[in-house]
């Protein structure tokens, strides 16, 4: 609706100043005057965008957002990106970047939210991710709130649909297209790099020791798998049935992977706390001190900065193609 008052209101000027430099015309008698109706747009003569969100439910916007609750980090993230950080009025437990986001007040998390306390904010939008359950939707839905819910992507493609959608729910279309021309330029570059590489490296993703004998990792069908293979490496754990899966020791000694990345060390892991699990001595990984620390935010979140996750894969895999 922005947009069209700006056109109307640009095509307007445009045709007074035409007027105003039009030749003058030989006087005529002077016609009574009679007031000119300067044209208005009604509410009602351009329909309030629809947009139909991840749970298949029509969500109608009266205007463009201006107090906006997002209630996961990647959809914080997105937010900033594109432009719209200064409309985000609170935020989700875990939402951490940019570190302006960390000023804002937290509404909950996966304890639960307080939907009494988004009521008192007053948004005019909330932005729900998958993280966020259909129940816990339909209960912020009863009180009253406009919520989105804002579907994971499964590739880069649908990375950039998103940052293309926020930007017009927030009404930030042009940075979002902007945003995404540099992140795919970003991937371009990663991928042409990767295609020189003369090995492919087999890589461990360890999500969670909690159970040593069986950590988790990451399976086909993930955004770690995805660019693990995009950055020139070769994900273990694609051989799994499942893409959140526990591997037993026996199957990673026998796969022996040149690369253990520990996701889990934001939460503590070190590379000597793996080297001393019985058995991992004798990995590759090990005994070439390629057990390396990652940020797992960068490839979990599915926000802008998965790019920025591909582009310290590639750094680390091959180090030799990054310019």
């Amino acid at each position: 609706m922005k947009s069209t008052w700006k056109m109307f209101l640009g095509l307007t000027i445009f045709a007074l100043l035409l007027a105003a430099c039009a030749p003058a015309a030989t006087p005529a008698p002077a016609p009574t005057a009679v007031p000119t109706a300067v044209p208005t747009l009604a509410s009602t003569d351009v329909p309030a965008p629809v947009f139909t969100d991840g749970l298949g439910r029509s969500v109608q916007l009266a205007s463009t957002p201006q107090r906006i609750v997002s209630l996961a980090p990647s959809n914080t993230e997105i937010l900033f990106a594109v432009g719209a950080g200064a409309q985000v009025i609170a935020r989700d437990d875990l939402s951490d970047t940019p570190a302006a986001a960390q000023a804002l007040p937290s509404v909950g998390g996966f304890s639960g939210y307080n939907v009494e306390q988004m009521v008192a904010l007053k948004p005019d939008l909330i932005l729900a991710a998958e993280i966020n359950t259909p129940e816990q939707v339909k209960a912020m839905e009863d009180a009253g709130l406009t919520v989105y819910y804002l579907s994971n992507p499964t590739d880069f493609e649908g990375l950039y649909a998103n940052l293309t959608l926020v930007g017009q729910l927030s009404g930030h279309e042009s940075e979002a297209a902007t945003l995404n021309e540099n992140l795919k330029a970003r991937v371009q570059a990663v991928t042409t790099a990767a295609a020189q590489a003369k090995e492919t490296p087999s890589v461990f993703y360890e999500l969670d020791s909690t159970d040593p004998a069986k950590p988790w990792t990451s399976g086909p069908g993930t955004f770690v798998d995805l660019i693990i293979r995009m950055a020139g490496g070769r994900n273990v754990g694609a051989e799994l049935d499942a893409e959140w899966a526990q591997i037993s020791q026996e199957a990673l000694i026998v796969a022996d992977p040149d690369y253990i990345l520990m996701g889990d060390a934001m939460w503590g892991m070190t590379a000597e706390q793996v080297a001393a699990r019985p058995g991992w001595d004798g990995l590759k990984a090990v005994q070439s001190q390629k057990v390396l620390p990652f940020d797992d935010n960068l490839v979990s979140r599915p926000g802008p900065r998965l790019v920025d996750g591909l582009e310290a894969m590639l750094k680390i895999f091959h180090p030799e193609l990054v310019k």
